[in-house]
């Protein structure tokens, strides 16, 4: 069982943190399971799915299309892949966070192209499927705790716990009682934090046992916290 309390502290600037791939910028695997909503192309390569295909594509992962709202939500809290995307009841666009010239015709939002009247049209995917444990915080104060506290957390639970607060701030993190499965290599129940979508280069620790971590402040403005 873990409860922890996180604020927001202006503190000092930072760049974007997003990263290229492939020549395509892109989120990391944490804020896309933060988010719910998630970027899939065809194996063949991008632009290849018809919108049946792409409704069969977020299916098999156990999720579905998402809609405008679900993908305006992540973009809130981050979310930007500069590719167009079927979305639910046949829409298309994508999700700009950073204005650029080379995406997002230089503004920010969901870039949409509407509902398209072609379902034979061959874009990528965007699909939703929420994690059951966890949450997505933007508050400048705020108390999280691990699902059922203060009685132990059921087995085999993953959470996935996010939080994006405003450029220039940081986030002071500080653990109000921490009670986790204790065992010499930390391999079987542990609290692991990342405060960048680098999922090497941003990790910040893992956490078991029942000895309160000292509080962590983020070198950036968001902090992924992985149970």
């Amino acid at each position: 069982m873990i409860a922890l309390l996180f604020f927001a502290a202006l503190l000092w600037d930072e760049a974007g943190a997003w990263g290229f791939k492939d020549g395509v910028l892109h989120n990391s695997i944490w804020l896309e399971r933060a988010a719910g909503v998630y970027h899939r192309e065809s194996r063949s390569g991008k632009y290849q799915l018809t919108y049946a295909e792409a409704k069969v594509v977020c299916e098999y992962e156990g999720g579905h299309l998402a809609t405008y709202q679900q993908l305006e939500a992540a973009r809130k809290i981050g979310f930007h892949v500069c590719a167009a995307g079927w979305m639910a009841k046949g829409r298309v666009g994508y999700p700009i966070v950073k204005a650029g010239a080379n995406c997002g015709f230089g503004r920010t939002g969901i870039v949409d192209y509407g509902i398209r009247l072609n379902r034979s049209e061959r874009w990528d995917a965007y699909c939703y499927n929420p994690h059951e444990c966890g949450g997505v915080f933007t508050d400048s104060k705020h108390v999280f705790k691990s699902p059922g506290y203060p009685n132990e957390y059921e087995n085999e639970q993953i959470c996935y716990w996010h939080i994006r607060v405003k450029y220039g701030q940081r986030i002071h993190l500080q653990f109000l009682e921490f009670d986790v499965e204790d065992d010499t290599a930390c391999m079987a129940d542990y609290l692991e934090i990342y405060d960048s979508y680098d999922d090497i280069n941003g990790f910040v620790g893992r956490f078991c046992g029942d000895e309160l971590p000292d509080d962590i402040i983020s070198t950036g403005n968001l902090f992924v916290l992985f149970m």
